[in-house]
């Protein structure tokens, strides 16, 4: 198998000794190709801080970060943020979509700000994937919140990114709503070969995933694989 991502001896602390606070205790994970893995574990077991420091929005106070094979965690915030507007897609429980573009604005934002050619067709295709094909000229405002987590997913794939991460994707999302969104994020697995890594408290977005990565005070307890759904 491929790895996408890899964390290697990771740390994060915040704060001077004794009074530190170790959000990530020594972490080895890998992260392979085509795969869906849900990182779970209790409010302050170091989900919110693995997210952030596998997806290069943070840096961690000892260990690597690598992505296909490139190290993140060497890298100055000007390259970094090129790395994440390129190759890592992002879906937020808050969706966070600009109200004042167009659906089809929003889904084309991450190529816009990475100087790529905005291609118009190409968002139709993305939204026509997640199900929302015609709502290209739509405000956020004017969707519910699960097609406008459908839109936040359109936009987290345009890019073909070489990973995926969303940070409880579905906990503002009633239970039917919630289920699609999981389906749509399954479904950039199995037929579109995205990496896809969840982080949730919610057991039944788990139950999902094909990995299951729980975290306790920092520290990995468990990795736990199962066949995919």
């Amino acid at each position: 198998m491929n790895t996408v991502l890899e964390l290697k001896h990771v740390s994060r602390s915040y704060g001077r000794e004794p009074q530190a606070v170790h959000a990530l205790r020594d972490l080895d994970v890998r992260l392979y190709a085509c795969s869906f893995t849900a990182v779970v574990g209790p409010s302050g077991s170091g989900k919110s801080t693995f997210l952030q420091c596998a997806a290069g929005l943070d840096q961690p106070t000892a260990g690597t970060v690598r992505l296909a094979g490139q190290e993140i965690s060497a890298m100055g915030e000007r390259e970094l943020t090129r790395l994440r507007r390129g190759r890592i897609g992002f879906v937020f429980q808050s969706f966070n979509l600009l109200p004042a573009l167009t659906v089809q604005e929003n889904v084309l934002l991450p190529l816009r700000l990475d100087g790529k050619r905005r291609d118009p067709a190409r968002a139709r295709r993305m939204l026509a994937r997640v199900g929302l094909d015609g709502r290209e000229d739509a405000r956020p405002g004017e969707l519910s919140g699960g097609q406008q987590q459908r839109v936040a997913i359109a936009r987290a794939l345009v890019t073909e990114p070489d990973i995926v991460f969303a940070d409880e994707p579905t906990g503002s999302l009633d239970q039917e709503t919630a289920a699609e969104v999981l389906g749509l994020l399954r479904e950039a697995v199995s037929s579109h070969g995205a990496t896809v890594v969840v982080v949730t408290h919610d057991p039944a977005v788990a139950a999902q995933a094909d990995r299951v990565l729980r975290l306790a005070e920092g520290r990995l307890v468990a990795d736990t694989v199962r066949a995919p759904v």
